[in-house]
């Protein structure tokens, strides 16, 4: 049992180790520093300081046992309470405690390992190694310490050369910063590969304890937005690395801290508000003015600090609103409170500084009184009164505010995917889809633009204003209503005869074609009542703006007629009235007709009718007993009239049957004495014709002859003449004969007085070689002719020629030629 306790108190330390024991009768610590071995006295205690508590703990001798602090190459040492002459316990052996310097630290890189006095405190960090797009914020702790050690600072710049204020920042340059306690100084990677900073300067951690921190790498089309401490914010545009000053940090939206620009075209825009006075292509803007940004004015946008952007809702972007052909938009105007109405179409960007959109919501009754019949949009009008007197207004309901109360809720599913990272990491430009009008082919523009009618052929209406203008629309034709027009109704009467009692309204006026029925009451002059249905034909003609000068142009047109109708029939006893009926009442409303069979129609001046036919659908008497006589009178009538009708029609027979005959007879006469006297006629014509055939002839021989003396008389001076010439012409020919002999007796004479001179020239000797040389041409002619001869005779050609030649010069020529060979 001793022998184990005195084991245990045995101090053995193995090479970088070192241990803290102290004298629990004097109150020193010795640091004991291996290798090395001493027994400890009973005194001694083993201890370990406490580096939160920072107070000397008791502790067993294998827990007080450490090991040396050490800092590897690129690693260095935080040291805190160094010693004064800053020298640690040496490698082995007991040591006392040195003077400290509490409350200071020392920045020692490595590589180095030592152990520690009592009371002193170690950190071991890694060197901060820096990419291009990392930085590390530093701050001074101590003033004098970080001056006078700031060039021992472990620096490695990039391959990049640094000069200026941010080489001295870094510490690369000969150059000291600035340096004051508490200042701030960024390391950026861009400069600096390697740091470790100096005694004095401390490497600050982010906020998720680590040193390193990235900067924002932006790309083209990209920007990142920094905020001071002072409040202020910097916009800087990529591409670039952007490192913030010590004092700034990055704003951040979603988690990102870059973001897009903003891109703009001519139907879209971007409304901001100047929040700091700048001056822009010389055009001062000072802090409250509202700037409305089209594609016209840049095509991307980038904002800037002077700028805020003012939003509706979550949208930053204004868009176009397409306005079809045929309809329209009411845009209110914020300053004066107009609406004015814009027609398509067009592409309608409304600026938001001065425009906005509103929908107009009809009156119940002015929407049975446009849309007759239609259920749905009377429900969407009375929706949109409801929606605009929840928002406080009683006149119009803006766009913007309809959508963003009939917008569905987004869903989780639709959020995340609009936040996605996933997809395609170049260049591009993600438009949000909540607002895809602007980018779709399908319109639906039904109840979105300005009240519309669609008047159809042969129907007008009258549009009135607040304001008492009156505009007649005669169809066909489409027509937006301005935001304060409307239209004006009209009552008219129903039911057949027409009253007051029922009436229906409308804005409608059939202006072409229009029917109206109705049935008169009547009396004749024998005070028979009759009682006339009918139906008028009319139409709207003249200027349109007189039509709606009348309300109920029905009860006027019906009351009217009545009176000239009931006028008509009392002049005639029912008996002629009822035999007439059609004809008394068409002349009493139409006129009579006029030469070319017209009727003139009856025309009211006082809203532009014209009653231009009428149908008479039935006539009845009053009194069932007088119509019943009438009808049997009438059957009698009619009985009695057949009769002598019937009686007429044999007498006819007769008197037109007899007639035929006597013309049959007359007829046969006059076409045999017509016959006899063709006979004569033509007896006469063959007498006539033969003596002029006589006639003509003993003429023509008369002619014939005359003709034959007329000619032999020009034949004889033809022939007389031709005599003549012939005889001229003779004489002219023996005289050129005569002059062409002389010609040629000339000629002669020349000719043989040069072959006699050239004869005489000629040698005998000269005659005789030419006379050879003929001969020797022609035989070797002769021979090459006779070849086939003498093949086909079966001799020579010699023999074949001296045959030809007996007799001539020829044959003394080859006897020679012989008599050579043969010598």
């Amino acid at each position: 049992m001793a022998e184990n306790t005195n084991r245990e108190r045995d101090l053995v330390l193995a090479p970088n180790e070192y241990c803290f024991i102290s004298d629990q009768t004097k109150g020193h610590i010795v640091v004991y520093v291996g290798p090395y071995k001493t027994s400890l006295a009973n005194t001694d205690q083993p201890v370990t300081f406490n580096d939160r508590s920072k107070r000397f703990e008791r502790t067993t001798l294998e827990q007080a046992i450490a090991i040396f602090s050490t800092a590897p190459e690129g690693w260095y040492l935080v040291l805190k309470n160094p010693a004064k002459d800053g020298i640690q316990p040496p490698h082995f052996g007991s040591n006392s405690l040195p003077e400290l310097r509490v409350g200071h630290k020392m920045n020692i890189p490595g590589p180095i390992n030592f152990a520690l006095w009592p009371g002193q405190m170690v950190r071991v960090i890694p060197g901060h190694y820096l990419h291009l797009n990392q930085y590390l914020v530093v701050r001074v702790y101590d003033e004098e310490a970080a001056k006078l050690n700031w060039k021992k600072a472990v620096v490695k710049p990039q391959q990049a050369a640094v000069t200026g204020e941010e080489a001295k920042n870094a510490g690369i340059s000969d150059d000291i910063p600035h340096l004051i306690m508490g200042k701030l100084l960024v390391i950026k990677g861009t400069e600096v590969s390697f740091y470790i900073p100096p005694t004095g300067v401390e490497v600050v951690r982010d906020a998720n304890g680590g040193y390193l921190r990235e900067a924002v790498t932006l790309e083209r089309l990209e920007y990142c937005i920094l905020l001071d401490e002072d409040g202020n914010k910097r916009f800087i545009q990529g591409p670039a690395v952007v490192f913030p000053s010590p004092t700034e940090t990055f704003v951040e939206k979603g988690g990102s801290r870059k973001f897009k620009a903003i891109e703009l075209n001519e139907i879209s825009g971007i409304y901001v508000k100047v929040i700091a006075p700048y001056t822009e292509n010389g055009v001062e803007h000072k802090v409250g003015e509202e700037l409305f940004i089209t594609g016209k004015d840049q095509m991307i946008y980038f904002p800037r600090p002077e700028h805020a952007v003012i939003k509706y809702g979550e949208k930053e972007l204004h868009y176009a609103v397409a306005i079809p052909a045929g309809e329209g938009r009411y845009v209110l105007n914020r300053m004066t409170g107009k609406i004015t109405l814009v027609k398509g179409p067009a592409m309608l960007l409304p600026d938001p500084r001065t425009e906005v959109i509103v929908r107009r919501f009809l009156e119940p009754r002015q929407v049975s009184l446009m849309y007759p019949g239609n259920q749905e949009a009377l429900e969407y009008n009375i929706r949109l009164k409801t929606i605009a007197k929840a928002g406080g207004s009683e006149d119009y309901l803006t766009d913007s505010e309809l959508k963003r109360k009939l917008a569905a809720p987004r869903t989780a599913l639709a959020a995340r995917a609009e936040g996605s990272p996933e997809g395609f990491a170049g260049d591009d430009f993600t438009r949000s889809p909540s607002f895809t009008q602007p980018r779709t082919i399908t319109l639906d523009t039904k109840y979105e633009g300005a009240v519309a009618l669609d008047v159809w052929t042969g129907y007008a209406v009258l549009v009135v204003g607040r304001t008492g203008e009156r505009k007649v629309v005669v169809g066909p034709q489409t027509v937006l209503l301005e935001y304060d027009q409307a239209l004006e109704a009209m009552e008219l009467s129903t039911g057949t005869p027409k009253t007051d009692e029922k009436t229906i309204k409308t804005a409608y006026l059939r202006s072409l074609h229009n029917k109206v029925s109705d049935i008169v009451d009547a009396e004749t002059s024998d005070l028979c009542r009759v009682k006339i249905r009918l139906s008028y034909r009319v139409n709207f003609e003249g200027e349109p703006e007189k039509w709606f000068d009348v309300e109920n142009y029905v009860k006027f047109l019906t009351d009217h007629m009545r009176s000239l109708i009931r006028n008509a029939v009392k002049k005639y006893k029912i008996e002629d009235f009822y035999a007439n009926a059609i004809a008394v009442v068409r002349d009493s409303v139409l006129g009579a007709a006029g030469a070319d069979n017209k009727r003139p129609g009856r025309v009211f001046s006082e809203n532009g009718m014209r009653i231009y036919d009428i149908e008479i659908l039935d006539v009845k008497i009053g009194n069932e007993a007088i119509e019943q006589l009438l009808v049997a009178a009438q059957h009698s009538v009619v009985k009695q009239t057949l009769a002598i009708s019937s009686e007429k029609r044999t007498l006819e027979y007769v008197q037109q049957s007899e007639a035929i005959k006597q013309e049959e007879a007359t007829l046969k006469s006059t076409t045999r004495k017509q016959d006899l006297e063709l006979q004569t006629e033509e007896t006469k014509t063959a007498l006539l014709l033969s003596l002029a055939k006589i006639e003509s002839e003993i003429e023509a021989q008369k002619t014939s002859l005359l003709a034959k003396l007329a000619e032999q008389e020009t034949l004889n001076k033809i022939n007389t003449s031709e005599l003549g010439r012939k005889s001229e012409m003779g004489a002219l020919e023996i005289e050129i004969a005569q002059k062409r002999l002389n010609l040629r007796l000339e000629e002669l004479k020349a000719e043989v007085a040069g072959v006699v001179d050239r004869a005489n020239a000629v040698s005998p000797d000269f005659i005789a070689a030419l006379q050879a040389f003929g001969d020797k041409a022609l035989a070797e002619k002769l021979a090459d002719s006779m070849a086939p001869l003498a093949i086909l005779g079966g001799k020579s050609i010699a023999d074949v020629f001296a045959q030809l030649v007996k007799g001539t010069n020829l044959e003394e020529i080859l006897k020679k030629k012989a008599e050579i060979a043969k010598k």
